[in-house]
């Protein structure tokens, strides 16, 4: 897929936030805790939603799509994802804590998903080890089993958020109590242990960086709405500050997105913040910020790219440190096809602001890089064709049409 973009676009007017992609991956593995009937509200209709809906299809559950809203209900029957389908996200392997807390053995191929770096699953493998299981690696798979998981305590050497999930959802049906020290702190965290506790789950701390969840024998059915997504709100938000814009973010959690908010607000932006809507508005020249990102409630890497193409155009030298991912700047040299200067020394973007950004023929290297290149493209003289726009699909739900309604122009081919 490729889009085409029209440069000097203005984005005015207002934009609806989707639920979170990063919240909703894991709530749908966790729907495999139980064989009742589990509904997710207002899902995003995106790649990723898709492709691990059917994965769990293939698991023995019958799924159905009814508008936005995702049933799941059927007995767990396979032990195995296919490999046609988790080598393709990497959330896939989110499926391995409510497999093993269920049927005592698991597994699962090594995952797939963006090219951002290794991403290491060894902190997921050790607190299954914790809970009591045995892990091995056979033909490139990572297969568990546990006769019966065991409540542990658990310190992450690092707050991986996907660990964190994988060991709630594993220990949310041992037997006794876990605690998981050094815990992430994301917001998606806590959407996941209201979803479990809901189910009747007793997760508590979601949210600080210890949390406890006491075993329970069974879960029950459920209907649920996951949170917002901050990362969608953050593209929009920078994307209409990088077009000189002015336009209303609907359906966000505004604390969310207070480290967003106060670089915007340090590059010369002005942003308005009600209950559940952000007005972002910029008028005057982009000033230099400094950004390292850092897990929640820190700066997201996964806002990194897309601000990196809106300081390609400051007053000034801004400076990006990414601390998170290695290998996460591949959207530079696209960047630079298009006349942004930016130098990198190791983990180190310098981005010296110029004064405008040229349409090219540039290609998307991952979901993030091509949201960013994305907002290039609505910044810069002339027409840019995004080649390989389908990395965007995987997390934004209809980010042209959404885009297009505030004023851009972009086709989709």
């Amino acid at each position: 897929m490729e889009m085409i973009i029209s440069g000097k676009a203005t984005l005015i007017g207002e934009v609806e936030v989707s639920s979170s992609k990063n919240a909703i991956l894991p709530i749908l593995a966790a729907s495999l805790l139980t064989d009742e009937k589990v509904e997710v509200s207002k899902v995003p209709i995106i790649k990723d939603v898709i492709i691990i809906s059917k994965l769990i299809e293939e698991l023995g559950v019958r799924v159905e799509l009814n508008k936005n809203c995702l049933s799941f209900q059927g007995k767990l029957i396979s032990t195995q994802p296919p490999y046609e389908l988790v080598r393709q996200i990497r959330a896939s392997f989110l499926v391995m804590g409510p497999i093993l807390a269920r049927k005592g053995k698991v597994r699962v191929a090594l995952p797939g998903g963006c090219a951002i770096g290794t991403r290491p699953i060894d902190l997921h493998l050790k607190g299954f080890q914790a809970l009591g299981a045995d892990i091995s690696l056979n033909s490139g798979d990572v297969v568990a089993k546990a006769s019966q998981l065991i409540g542990a305590h658990i310190y992450l050497d690092y707050p991986s958020v996907g660990a964190t999930e994988n060991i709630i959802m594993a220990a949310s049906m041992a037997s006794g109590t876990s605690y998981i020290e050094n815990a992430a702190l994301e917001p998606e965290i806590v959407d996941l242990a209201n979803f479990i506790n809901s189910m009747g789950g007793k997760v508590t701390g979601a949210g600080t960086n210890v949390i406890k969840i006491k075993g329970v024998k069974d879960l029950h059915g459920v209907s649920y709405t996951p949170i917002p997504d901050r990362i969608e709100a953050g593209t929009y938000m920078v994307a209409v500050a990088a077009t000189g814009g002015d336009a209303i973010i609907k359906n966000i959690v505004p604390e969310h997105l207070k480290a967003i908010t106060a670089k915007l607000i340090e590059s010369g932006a002005e942003i308005t913040e009600g209950k559940d809507y952000l007005r972002v508005k910029r008028e005057s020249r982009i000033k230099p910020v400094y950004i390292k990102t850092l897990p929640y409630p820190g700066f997201p890497t996964d806002m990194q790219a897309q601000f990196m193409s809106y300081l390609s155009l400051s007053l000034g030298t801004s400076v990006i440190s990414e601390s998170v991912f290695e290998n996460r700047f591949m959207h530079v040299q696209e960047l630079s096809r298009m006349g942004a200067d930016i130098k990198i020394e190791g983990k180190t973007a310098i981005i010296r602001g110029v004064k405008k950004l040229t349409g090219a023929n540039i290609k998307a290297t991952d979901l993030r890089a091509g949201a960013a290149l994305v907002i290039a493209g609505l910044t810069a003289q002339g027409e840019t064709v995004l080649l390989n726009s389908e990395h965007v699909d995987r997390g934004y739900e209809n980010i042209a049409p959404k885009l297009n309604a505030m004023g851009a122009s972009i086709k989709v081919i």
